[in-house]
Parts: C-alpha cells; sequence; structure tokens
C-alpha cells in the first residue's frame, strides 16, 4: 500500500494500530506501507548470538546503554546509516520526535563514554513495540541496544516486537515472519494491553 501520508501524532497512532507505518521516498513524499509476510521478534525465542553474548559479559565490555537520552541524535544516525536512505527523512525527524515529546516514539542508545555509537529508535503503543530502525559506527554497538530492548519489553511485559521485515541479522537473534493476517489478530490483541516503556 502506498498512498500519500499525513503526519501529525493521531494519524500515525492510528496507522500504526492498523499495522501501517510512514515512509518517506526519493522524491520527498511520505507514503504509507503495510509488509506481508511481517517479521516480528518473539520475545519468548529471542536469542542472544554467542559471539555476542561473549562480547557483552566481557570486563572490557566498552559500553553503556541509555534510553530516551538523544532521540533526534538517534533517529539521524539510523538517518546515515542506511547511505543517506530515503526512507528517513527530515519531514519523519520531526514527526517522531513529536510522537517522543508525547511518550510514544523511543530511542534506545549505545555510548562509549560521551560518543553516541549506536542504538535503535521506534514506537510503543499498548503493549507492542514497532522498531523503525537500528545504526552503529562501533563493533556490535546496535545489536547491545537491541539486547536491552528486549529486556525492557519483557520486564515491561509486552508482547509484540514489531520488525516490519525479517533480515539476516536480525533472524540470527530469532526473527520470523508471519502472515499479515496473523500479524493482525496478534496486534489487535497487543495494543489493547495498558503498558508503560517508560
Amino acid at each position: 500500500m502506498s498512498v500519500s501520508a499525513r503526519l501529525d501524532p493521531e494519524t500515525i497512532l492510528h496507522a500504526y494500530s492498523q499495522g501501517v507505518f510512514p515512509m518517506a521516498e526519493a522524491d520527498g513524499e511520505i507514503r504509507w506501507y503495510t509488509a506481508d509476510p511481517r517479521g516480528v521478534i518473539p520475545l519468548d525465542g529471542f536469542h542472544i548470538p554467542h559471539s555476542l553474548a561473549q562480547f557483552m559479559r566481557s570486563a572490557h565490555y566498552p559500553y553503556q546503554v541509555r534510553v530516551n537520552t538523544a532521540f533526534e541524535q538517534a533517529m539521524r544516525g539510523c538517518m546515515m546509516q542506511r547511505y543517506g536512505a530515503t526512507w528517513i527523512s527530515d519531514r519523519l525527524i520531526l514527526a517522531y520526535m513529536e510522537l517522543h515529546r508525547m511518550g510514544f516514539a523511543h530511542s534506545v542508545e549505545t555510548w562509549q563514554g560521551a560518543e553516541l555509537v549506536g542504538g535503535l529508535y521506534g514506537v510503543s503503543l499498548g503493549g507492542a513495540f514497532f522498531g523503525e530502525s537500528m545504526f552503529h559506527t562501533k563493533r556490535d554497538a546496535s545489536k547491545c541496544a537491541l539486547v536491552e530492548l528486549v529486556a525492557r519489553l519483557r520486564e515491561r511485559r509486552y508482547v509484540l516486537l514489531d520488525t516490519q521485515a525479517t533480515t539476516a541479522h536480525l533472524a540470527r537473534f530469532g526473527c520470523a515472519e508471519i502472515s499479515a493476517r496473523e500479524y493482525l489478530v496478534r496486534l489487535r490483541h497487543a495494543i489493547e494491553l495498558e503498558r508503560n516503556f517508560g
């Protein structure tokens, strides 16, 4: 599906509740999309690859993971990670910053000292978290943010982590494809829950 998008908070949140998300095009226009099949990471089936687990347990682990301390910076990091990807635009950043101020959009950031070296951002609605994008400039920094995200979602009893699509990278963590029909069933259940990302 691809139609021109309005980006006021109410429209965006309603779209997410229907399984729809916005992306910017090369011409600057922002349109709505769905995915079938849909990528999801089962929160009870999340797998941390052995090498990453070893790295995170290392006495020399170099990172600190923080939440919601540099949302715009994290989103712009994702924009640059994708080599100037057109699907993240300044207009989208402004829209998600408003959702962040309202408590719906969140960033999980990986820091090395005072430097932001990786992270991710997404939208929280009920018991669902919609992961939008990740980036890293140092080894495994985005993966460490994902591990922290999943730990947080489990702790707060979320039931759905939507990745929109499945990639080989995400498959290593247990990401799998489900049909759009099954996704919508899970989504309707998730958004009825009262959860707080914090």
